[in-house]
């Protein structure tokens, strides 16, 4: 009897094995195939721009609630020099306390639509021209300089933020509903809801307002932000001793607070321009830009235009 057993325990184990072989085989055929999709052209051009999209996405979903109160402060005291100064904490007891906690939230739809467009353009062009300047770079024996990183980010900045100009404007008009008296909201319900409501009351044109400063501060911040981290890291990497993380981490903080002092007061003319409508008379606040930018610098100073600074940092830094 122990013989047939040890026969079949043996078979046993000889088809388990072969099992656990077939099983190893295809998971490695797996992994193989997964790992040659990726390396396609197709995928190795477009990974740049979905992986910029999602970082950007869930960085947004993250600082919504403080780009919502970034808007509320630049929209505060319109047109005057003085009043009371807002600042992060009366603005979210405010909002609180007209609301609830997730009106932090408003203009979410509109914020994740404009990453997904906005960032996924954004950073896929500046990592494909970062890309051909490497490349270039090499074949001439010589390493991409801090010009060649500016540049790219300037353009890649600039080409993204006309592209996402409409996922931005309705965010901003989703973000200062709530300013209005309560027979004027909107009340949008969704970012396609802001889209389809602002095409048909305004023209489809209407969608590209404050396109120009919107440009100009995603070149801003796209200077500061890319190519100063960029250089940061390089400088940290050559410098330090530190941790990969830590490089990250600091050249980030770095970004940041260049990215937002070259772009916060385009970012605080683009907020005033789109939010603007028609007033009884038909007409617009602002004529545009430079008109935005004069009137703001007589009416209320120089320095509203760096009016939430710290907020608009803790903003920008964990996009950086």
């Amino acid at each position: 009897m122990s013989n047939p057993v040890k026969q079949a325990a043996e078979a046993a184990r000889s088809r388990g094995s072969e099992v656990m072989g077939t099983a190893k085989t295809v998971k490695s055929d797996s992994v193989a195939v997964a790992n040659d999709f990726l390396h396609t052209p197709f995928m190795r051009a477009a990974l740049p721009f979905i992986n910029g999209g999602i970082s950007g996405m869930v960085a947004t979903t993250v600082v919504q609630p403080v780009d919502m109160i970034k808007v509320r402060i630049q929209l505060a005291g319109e047109g005057k020099a003085g009043g009371p100064k807002p600042t992060p904490l009366s603005v979210t007891r405010e909002i609180l306390a007209s609301g609830k906690a997730l009106d932090l939230y408003t203009g979410l739809s509109a914020g994740l639509l404009r990453q997904a467009v906005y960032t996924t353009a954004r950073l896929g062009f500046f990592d494909t021209f970062m890309g051909s300047l490497t490349s270039r770079a090499k074949a001439k024996g010589q390493s991409v300089g801090f010009a060649e990183r500016a540049t790219a980010g300037l353009a890649a900045g600039g080409l993204a933020a006309m592209i996402g100009n409409p996922a931005d404007l309705a965010l901003i008009r989703m973000q200062s509903d709530g300013l209005k008296p309560i027979a004027e909201r909107k009340n949008y319900k969704s970012v396609i809801d802001a889209l389809v409501s602002i095409a048909k009351s305004e023209g489809v044109g209407a969608l590209w307002a404050g396109a120009t400063p919107t440009v100009v501060r995603a070149m801003a911040l796209n200077f500061g932000q890319l190519a100063f981290f960029s250089e940061a890291k390089a400088q940290l990497k050559a410098r330090t001793t530190w941790s990969t993380n830590a490089q990250t981490l600091s050249a980030s903080a770095i970004a940041g607070f260049f990215a937002s002092f070259f772009s916060l007061p385009f970012d605080f003319v683009k907020t005033r321009l789109q939010k603007q409508q028609k007033g009884p008379d038909g007409k617009l606040p602002y004529a545009g830009t430079a008109d935005c930018f004069a009137k703001v610098a007589k009416q209320e100073g120089l320095m509203r235009f760096y009016r939430g600074f710290g907020t608009y940092y803790v903003r920008i830094a964990p996009h950086a």
